[in-house]
């Protein structure tokens, strides 16, 4: 796959601050801290190490031990997202480019809603290679209709083309949701997405993906515009 782009201007090229990185830790350290003690029933920093210590003696341990893999989920999520679209960004040469833009959200969301409607595809286990070979596919579509005509896959015609192909495929889905009344609330459920039914159970079969994913995109990150 070629993707024509045009060299940056000497001195685009920056480096975050080690300063302004130290910030955004503790502040992810905060913001996590806060999500696990605030809550429904606010609790205090004394549950959360009862809660280290591997018991679940009262309440307040108990309102812990369930908002910590929400708490988790949150937060792999928004890495997962965050390093996607960094490395679109770095491949396209399009700082406005993530998942959402490029079509691969709206191919991995239509590939499982179909799975679901069509197929009966129940198992939750099974919605990741479905996403994962419908954002493929939607990929490689953005690709071709950007490349279609004269010069090629441009950043713009990158952009373009995701629009489009997302606008598309996004109606494709809501095609295939409408004549199923009884399911549509599921899967309406499905596509709005969050954290409210996180387990460590439910958790655990995406970390081996996105450890691959992380170490692909590092991997590649020397060639990369990141």
């Amino acid at each position: 796959m070629e993707i024509k782009t045009r060299p940056l201007a000497p001195g685009r090229t920056c480096h975050p601050r080690p300063t302004g990185v130290y910030l955004l830790l503790a502040a992810l350290a905060a913001s996590i801290l806060l999500s696990v003690v605030i809550g429904a029933r606010p609790t205090d920093l004394t549950a959360l190490m009862g809660l280290l210590d591997g018991r679940i003696d009262s309440i307040d341990e108990a309102a812990i031990a369930s908002r910590l893999p929400r708490t988790l989920l949150a937060l792999l999520a928004g890495a997962a997202l965050a390093v996607a679209g960094a490395t679109m960004q770095g491949l396209t040469r399009n700082p406005l480019a993530d998942p959402g833009l490029l079509g691969v959200n709206a191919g991995a969301a239509l590939a499982v809603v179909i799975g679901i409607a069509w197929f009966d595809m129940q198992q939750a286990s099974r919605y990741i290679w479905v996403a994962i070979a419908g954002a493929g596919a939607s990929a490689l579509l953005v690709y071709l209709v950007a490349n279609l005509g004269r010069g090629g896959a441009t950043p713009l015609r990158l952009a373009l083309s995701g629009a489009v192909v997302t606008a598309a495929l996004t109606s494709l889905t809501s095609a295939v949701i409408l004549p199923r009344a009884d399911i549509a609330g599921l899967i309406h459920s499905w596509l709005i997405g969050g954290v409210g039914g996180a387990t460590l159970d439910r958790i655990t079969p995406v970390l081996p993906f996105l450890a691959l994913g992380l170490a692909a995109s590092l991997m590649a990150a020397r060639k990369l515009n990141l």
